[in-house]
């Protein structure tokens, strides 16, 4: 055993993150229908034990005590978002909501008055159902309404906010809502889904601009969902399927929100299928070259493994990735068995040096990883704490790798866990916490876990005693 301190650089950011759609519930403050709402209307049986999105963590209520508890966790930064519905709820677009303002001008002066930067997000997945009605990411106009919402934003809160980021996880609405059926309208359509992810890649780029025209001591940038993809072995077969698969999950929106173009065999492949956006302007393309990602976050949870296709396709079925590679089950894996995902450590080190060898080391941070355990009650001791020593060593290990790659020379600034109090997750409500502190959902009582304890002993020494012998 080799334990030694592992300590990050200085000012480096300790926090975690969540959405307002997740958090917030829908307070008095004037707010409109988002989809989330609209669908839960329409089919609240596909919310798990029919838990909707009205009451949530109740921060609206509470960011003072809320506040407090990132404080005594151990938060120097927090990622927020902010509601497009809350801030114009009349029709997405319109006029901006002044009891909005005011709640998050609060909340944010709160948060930098107790030394905590503020990292605001404009979009998390809950789009305006007036605006979902117009097309939603597939119309211009909604992308118009979006620059609109953004430049409100820059304008009202930009003295407040540390870091912008343009959207969390695009990729996440385009694969729900269009090719796997977990998000809102629950469209099986890939070319719809190009059109969408292209117009979101455009708002991007125009809320960059956008953010230009304040001058304002702030970056601005987007936080990706990506993984790593490993071939099942060396065959060419799997390789190429690796191949096909990243481009799919990983380049899609990186290439074109860190680059300034798109990859060039992605845009060959769908050409070929007939799946390229049916929209699509020069102007669209000078856009999106001129006003790129400052920085940019990284959500990190699990590996991406892949295998060549053993079976054929059926030709009249819908267009989707599935096609040119099947997801690999390695023996012998880890696994997050409430989550349903494989934990691999290493990959938050693989992911970090594709970003400095591929992407001009641009300046990066850890915006999301973390472990979702259900029914966390069995591990309450009498006094009502959850023992999450499983969610420590969870972090350590990731940490761990972290650290590793800042030492071979990756530009990373910090490290945001998802997330801070157990927090409603989109269909699945409660199932799986993931929080530092607990929620109890009859009383809305916070009680920080054993992990929010060592976040803030964490925070305080700026690192932590790993065997570094375990490292590969």
């Amino acid at each position: 055993m080799n334990k030694q301190q592992v300590t990050f650089p200085k000012d480096f950011w300790w926090g975690s993150a969540w959405s307002a759609e997740q958090a917030e519930g829908r307070g008095e403050t004037g707010k409109a229908e988002t989809v989330w709402e609209r669908w839960y209307k329409e089919q609240p049986y596909r919310f798990y034990q029919g838990i909707s999105s009205e009451t949530t963590t109740d921060h609206i209520h509470r960011y003072k005590e809320d506040v407090q508890l990132m404080k005594e966790t151990g938060h120097n930064s927090f990622r927020v978002s902010i509601s497009w519905a809350r801030m114009f709820p009349a029709d997405g677009i319109g006029e901006v909501n002044p009891k909005a303002i005011a709640f998050y001008r609060d909340l944010f002066t709160e948060m930098n008055k107790n030394g905590i930067k503020v990292f605001a997000n404009l979009y998390h997945f809950d789009m305006p159902a007036v605006l979902q009605d117009k097309g939603g990411w597939e119309s211009r106009e909604v992308v118009d309404a979006y620059v609109n919402f953004a430049d409100a934003c820059f304008k009202e809160f930009g003295d407040l906010v540390y870091h912008w980021f343009t959207f969390n996880e695009p990729l996440g609405p385009i694969l729900g809502s269009y090719l796997e059926d977990f998000h809102y309208p629950n469209n099986i359509d890939f070319k719809r889904g190009a059109q969408a992810a292209h117009f979101t890649i455009l708002a991007h780029a125009k809320a960059i601009a956008a953010h230009k025209n304040y001058q304002l001591d702030s970056k601005i940038g987007v936080i990706l969902n990506l993984s790593p993809t490993f071939p099942r072995s060396q065959n060419p077969a799997d390789v190429k399927a690796a191949e096909i698969a990243d481009l799919f999950y990983v380049r899609s929106f990186l290439d074109p929100m860190v680059k300034g173009e798109y990859p060039e065999k992605l845009v060959t492949l769908l050409r070929e299928y007939d799946q390229l956006p049916e929209d699509y302007t020069e102007e669209d393309s000078a856009w999106i070259k001129e006003n790129t990602a400052q920085l940019l976050g990284l959500n990190y949870y699990e590996p991406r493994r892949v295998k060549a296709r053993l079976t054929a396709i059926n030709q009249d079925g819908p267009f989707l990735p599935d096609w040119f590679f099947e997801n690999h089950v390695m023996p012998g894996r880890r696994m997050n068995e409430y989550r349903g995902w494989e934990i691999y450590e290493k990959g938050i080190h693989d992911l970090c040096m594709d970003i400095k060898e591929n992407y001009g080391n641009i300046e990066s941070f850890i915006s999301e990883n973390g472990m979702g355990v259900a029914d966390e009650e069995r591990f309450m001791d009498k006094t009502g704490q959850v023992i999450d020593h499983y969610r420590i060593e969870y972090i350590q290990d990731h940490l761990a790798y972290l650290w590793k790659a800042i030492n071979d020379g990756c530009n990373i600034k910090g490290y945001h866990l998802w997330t801070f109090i157990d927090c409603w997750s989109w269909i699945n409500s409660y199932k799986n916490r993931y929080g530092l502190v607990s929620l109890d959902l009859a009383t809305q009582k916070r009680t920080i876990k054993k992990s929010g304890e060592f976040y803030k002993q964490l925070s305080d020494q700026n690192g932590f005693e790993y065997d570094i012998d375990r490292l590969v």
